[in-house]
């Protein structure tokens, strides 16, 4: 996302909330907060920061609400998309016409999070009644949730760029695997060697045992994703989704498409701009929207890539609905060979979200007995138990 300035009147609500401050510490702290769970390392000096600076600087300037909260709570340039996207979801402010006269005249800050712990964040948090009403609080979260389990092929233009802007605020936090590698911990084995160094260092001195427990690595993650006509209308999310996953962890994600033909698009995924991605990835792919032969894919993935170790001990997701005009026993015959290679298989198949979905298409009906997960894949919530089930494999 291209970092876009105040003073443009794409934050407008940040003018009329500085003016207001005195009024919104708790909607500032709660600012702060979303950020953080969306992925931006907000502690609490840096929140302490934020609320002073915004009271002091107040109105002065259009953007001042702005600028105080990026100076003080990002950290890193891959903090200001984040930051962006967070600030414009959270602070959008008007009147309420609609309620009543004492309700009408009070400003209604609109925000994604955060409600209090007793549930209303529009209570008093001293339990104390007063005549000075607060601020409103409300949640949009309400459209938000409704978007985030819309089926993917379903969306309009406008709903699937708020999508996208929503994928890009995922946090997927990737399986790891114990290390042959050794760290020095507080508790943990003895470490022999340290231990002989540091009494030599004592003059022989008997001193406190050295440890040292397996450090960890992450476990690389193989993303197949079937780019086949049927697929077509979920293409997008799911490269988008990848995408998300390649960023996040360049060294320990391969991302294919597979359709007629298997395409590598790992040096797309890792490019820093969701659409410049996309665009590299469509000039790669050839057989966008084409047929279907799993089985022979999967049979060239495992023989190129496969044994070379890419999918050997990976956490290896597919995401495709099924339908295979080749061979259903070639494509169960691959799926063997691949659960045998990886630590986990897992298959992504997006019809699986409707209601009346049954597994009946003949390439599903031959690969489950080889699968260790079957899921869905249809909407951004789905998606993320997907993270849960790669991230727990």
């Amino acid at each position: 996302m291209t970092t876009s300035s105040p003073d443009s009147g794409d934050f407008r609500g940040a003018g009329v909330v500085a003016e207001r401050i005195d009024d919104a510490p708790t909607a500032l702290v709660g600012f702060a907060r979303a950020l953080d769970a969306a992925g931006v390392a907000v502690c609490s000096t840096r929140t302490a920061t934020y609320v002073a600076a915004a009271t002091v600087l107040r109105s002065d300037q259009p953007g001042a609400l702005y600028w105080a909260g990026r100076l003080s709570l990002t950290s890193s340039p891959d903090d200001l998309p984040i930051y962006d996207a967070v600030f414009e979801t959270y602070f959008s402010l008007e009147l309420e016409h609609e309620q009543s006269t004492i309700h009408s005249q009070t400003p209604v800050l609109h925000a994604s999070v955060p409600f209090t712990e007793d549930g209303d964040p529009s209570e008093d948090p001293t339990g104390e009644d007063s005549d000075v009403l607060p601020p409103v609080v409300r949640a949009r979260a309400s459209a938000e949730e409704v978007l985030r389990n819309r089926d993917l092929a379903s969306l309009s233009r406008v709903e699937r760029q708020e999508m996208a802007r929503l994928m890009q605020l995922l946090r997927p936090g990737l399986p790891v695997r114990r290390s042959r590698r050794r760290r020095s911990r507080a508790t943990g084995q003895v470490d022999a060697r340290r231990t002989v160094r540091a009494m030599l260092a004592a003059g022989g001195e008997l001193a406190a045992p050295r440890r040292h427990r397996p450090d960890t690595r992450p476990r690389r993650i193989v993303l197949l994703i079937d780019v086949s006509g049927s697929m077509a209308p979920y293409a997008d999310a799911l490269l988008r989704f990848a995408h998300v996953l390649a960023r996040y962890r360049p060294n320990a994600c391969e991302v294919f498409t597979i359709g007629t033909r298997l395409t590598r698009i790992t040096s797309a995924m890792r490019m820093r701009d969701p659409d410049s991605a996309l665009r590299a990835a469509a000039e790669t792919i050839a057989d966008y929207s084409g047929g279907t032969r799993l089985g022979e894919v999967l049979h060239a993935f495992l023989d190129r890539w496969g044994h070379r170790g890419t999918a050997r001990g990976s956490v290896v997701a597919i995401f495709s609905d099924g339908w295979e005009r080749g061979s259903a026993d070639e494509l169960a015959e691959q799926v063997a060979r691949l659960a045998r290679l990886a630590r986990t298989v897992v298959w992504v198949n997006p019809h699986k979200g409707a209601t009346d979905y049954e597994p009946v298409q003949g390439g599903i009906v031959a690969v489950l007995p080889y699968v260790d997960h079957f899921v869905a894949g249809h909407s951004l919530a789905a998606l993320e138990e997907l993270l849960g089930v790669m991230r727990n494999a």
